[in-house]
């Protein structure tokens, strides 16, 4: 056993220090970016804000509303296949939805049969263990399979699966979060996990390096849970010296096609 004595941090651990700008408000900002993408070679633009694969989060209504402003929707997995097919063809959601599937022989049947009957164009593969060699394998089959879809894969929280995913696997975004949201027991149930902050850090360090990209997966552990989060494209942006632009959405309000939820994710 190792012990590492660096220090780590979470969100909790830090604040945001304050520093001049020449923009007149917070609404003259431009979120928009664009990204070029390491292994499908696909172009995409818009705001790099993508809502989460929950059940009650990562739903039709929720990709029809965040298509709109430029930003995107994690699918959850339980949609059926009718009602994915429906919904794909439908104007500029194909650009701004990922298909979620699980790492299941039945999961990559289901995304081929969509892929050749719809213009599938952004597929997540999740797993809530990402440290597997049968994972890796998994997400290089859907690239093998399917070379022009741009893919986003995880969670992990560590740097040398980053490069991993993105070399041997082939993805081109990973998702990086390992316990750290409210609603998730992980850390507490099996002691695994990384402080978050760092985790995006040191992943985006190693991802960057290879012209690949991160996901952040998962904020604050006190943050309520009445409302709901979000995942996000973690990048560097630059605006004069070049800083981290992290999102986090809370709130009480109730998700388009969901349910009101209690703390830990509990529906009332």
């Amino acid at each position: 056993m190792r012990i590492d004595n660096d220090p780590k941090l979470d969100f909790d651990d830090v604040l945001i220090r304050p520093k001049r700008s020449e923009a007149p408000s917070r609404s003259d900002v431009g979120l928009e970016r664009e990204y070029r993408f390491l292994n499908s070679a696909r172009t995409w633009r818009g705001i790099p804000l993508v809502a989460s694969n929950m059940d009650t989060i990562g739903t039709l209504e929720m990709a029809r509303a965040l298509a709109g402003p430029g930003m995107l929707t994690c699918l959850h997995k339980y949609h059926s296949e009718s009602q994915l097919a429906g919904f794909l063809p439908q104007g500029d959601h194909r650009d701004h939805a990922f298909v979620t599937i699980g790492i299941r022989d039945e999961d990559f049947d289901q995304l081929a049969r969509l892929v050749q009957h719809t213009d599938v164009r952004y597929v997540c593969v999740d797993a809530a263990n990402g440290y597997t060699k049968f994972f890796v394998d998994r997400v290089k089959r859907v690239r093998d399979t399917f070379p022009s879809l741009t893919i986003l894969a995880g969670n992990v929280a560590t740097p040398e699966m980053v490069q991993e995913l993105l070399i041997s696997g082939a993805a081109d975004i990973v998702k990086i979060g390992i316990g750290p949201g409210s609603v998730c027991a992980t850390r507490t149930t099996t002691g695994v996990g990384y402080p978050q902050l760092s985790a995006i850090i040191e992943c985006a360090d190693a991802a960057h390096g290879l012209r690949g990209h991160v996901c952040a997966d998962g904020f604050r552990k006190d943050a309520e849970a009445e409302g709901f989060k979000t995942l996000v494209y973690e990048d560097v942006y630059p605006a004069g010296d070049e800083y981290i632009l992290v999102y986090e959405i809370t709130g009480r309000q109730i998700p388009p096609g969901g349910h009101p939820a209690g703390r830990r994710g509990r529906r009332r």
